[in-house]
């Protein structure tokens, strides 16, 4: 029997992921500045321009977080793998930034209640969590320990047109770094008659000019729409909810804004 849960299969994919996952991008350095510009401008909005307290409760390698941090956020950061957790304190480390760290479930976070100015859970890591019950409570969790007043900031996939189509791969992306080339793309495979999909991410990697390896690994997520999260959001007792665009917000996903 499996006994298996699937924030298991979540960690496993993070863990292995870790030591390569800004080789997806193109320009990680880059891509970290323009999410943080972008977050940064909805987060001011909400809460001023002073010292602002932020939790990325979803950190991953520091992608979000690095960029706060650098923009003078006091940061805080945790996610489910440990890996992830490391590559980010080193990353942190070698910019000569500061943000406490941690591994650990969003839907229990160690935090005291009304601690943050700002909760972010960026890049389509909510939908990780494939039931009303999990995402409910880990809204409930970012509602807690967040500040009357405070901002919660949710990113995703726009599931409401992918729920429409189904897709089954995703395009290729290049990146590398040393003059290596990386290349990524990721297989979709539906559940029959659910919004539940597993995504197999693959990567080939250049180890020297003409000689590749290949590595893969699979994790599921919940095409969540934006209404089915604003439910959510709603149980977990988040207030002012709206979502926008990446027009208006200049992030490269939509984005919801809640706050407590």
């Amino acid at each position: 029997m499996d006994t298996s849960r699937p924030e298991d299969s979540t960690r496993d994919f993070y863990d292995e992921l870790a030591a390569t996952y800004d080789l997806i991008y193109a320009d990680w350095a880059g891509s970290m500045a323009r999410q943080a510009e972008a977050l940064d401008g909805v987060i001011r909005r909400a809460v001023g321009t002073g010292p602002v307290r932020a939790l990325d409760c979803a950190c991953g390698i520091g992608t979000q977080l690095i960029g706060l941090a650098a923009l003078g956020y006091s940061m805080s950061g945790c996610d489910l793998s440990t890996a992830a957790v490391a590559r980010a304190a080193v990353e942190c480390e070698a910019r000569g930034l500061s943000a406490a760290l941690v591994a650990c479930d969003m839907r229990r976070l160690p935090y005291a209640d009304a601690g943050f100015d700002a909760v972010i859970c960026a890049d389509n890591a909510l939908p990780h969590l494939l039931t009303d019950e999990d995402v409910t409570q880990a809204l409930r969790e970012m509602r807690r320990v967040a500040r009357p007043g405070a901002v919660v900031v949710v990113t995703t996939r726009d599931y409401d047109a992918i729920r429409a189509d189904r897709p089954v791969s995703m395009p290729v992306q290049r990146g590398g770094k040393a003059g290596l080339r990386v290349v990524t793309t990721q297989l979709w495979d539906w559940h029959a008659g659910s919004p539940v999909y597993d995504l197999t991410h693959l990567q080939v990697s250049e180890t020297a000019p003409g000689q590749w390896v290949a590595a893969s690994r699979t994790t599921s997520y919940r095409a969540w729409t934006r209404a089915e999260l604003s439910e959510l959001a709603r149980a977990a007792g988040l207030t002012g909810i709206r979502w926008a665009a990446g027009a208006e917000t200049g992030f490269f996903q939509p984005m919801m804004i809640a706050f407590r």
